[in-house]
């Protein structure tokens, strides 16, 4: 592969990455309710999914699944049914603060179980987002070169977009936790579930009108 290929093909992911998204308001969510500790596995279960769908299209398996439109239909419709339901969990909440997790302070039994709650939200929105597969599956075509090795391509991929997601991802929880003591003062939680309740029910919305054209 060449520098200039691999230049293109990180911009390319640059502007897929820095774009807000479920994801990325999910782990600015996480963050402000939980704090940025525990917003990190939301954050890694999202990589996780997310490298998962950009493997499959390295492969041509995201081809297959991106031209049936009964598996294209199933993960568009369990995104957005997922995405809804944490909006409507944000509106119904009658919290008007929350008490951020200690992380180092909690039982261990309890730390497993609240790491792993995130990291299966992280998981579920990011593996149930049908644009994802037509991104790569449209992308990948473009770089790969058919005449150089395969996996050292797969490598370079792989870890130029993991290092790109995982850092906006962090950049988003970030700011999440830093500006909850002023989401959080005066009953502005409240506010806040609001907001992104209206935002994940949209969000769930906008993705239930995806197609593979």
């Amino acid at each position: 592969m060449s520098v200039e290929t691999w230049v293109y093909y990180f911009l390319a992911v640059l502007i897929l990455t820095a774009s807000p998204g479920p994801s990325s308001l999910l782990c600015m969510t996480k963050a402000v309710q939980s704090g940025f500790k525990l917003s990190v596995f939301t954050a890694l279960g999202s990589l996780v999914a997310i490298t998962g769908i950009l493997s499959l299209s390295f492969t041509g398996l995201g081809v297959v699944i991106a031209s049936s439109e009964l598996v294209f239909s199933i993960v568009k419709w369990t995104g957005a049914a997922y995405l809804v339901y944490l909006g409507w969990k944000a509106l119904r909440s009658n919290q008007h603060d929350y008490q951020l997790s200690d992380v180092n302070s909690e039982q261990t039994s309890k730390q497993k179980g609240s790491r792993l709650n995130h990291f299966v939200s992280g998981f579920i929105v990011g593996s149930s987002n049908p644009k994802a597969i037509l991104f790569f599956t449209a992308l990948f075509p473009q770089f790969i070169d058919p005449t150089a090795s395969l996996l050292s391509q797969y490598i370079v991929f792989a870890g130029t977009f993991a290092v790109m997601e995982l850092s906006w991802l962090l950049m988003y929880a970030y700011l999440g936790a830093k500006s909850s003591n002023w989401l959080f003062a005066k009953g502005r939680a409240k506010i806040f579930n609001r907001v992104t309740g209206g935002v994940f029910i949209g969000a769930g919305a906008l993705l239930s009108t995806t197609s593979r054209a």
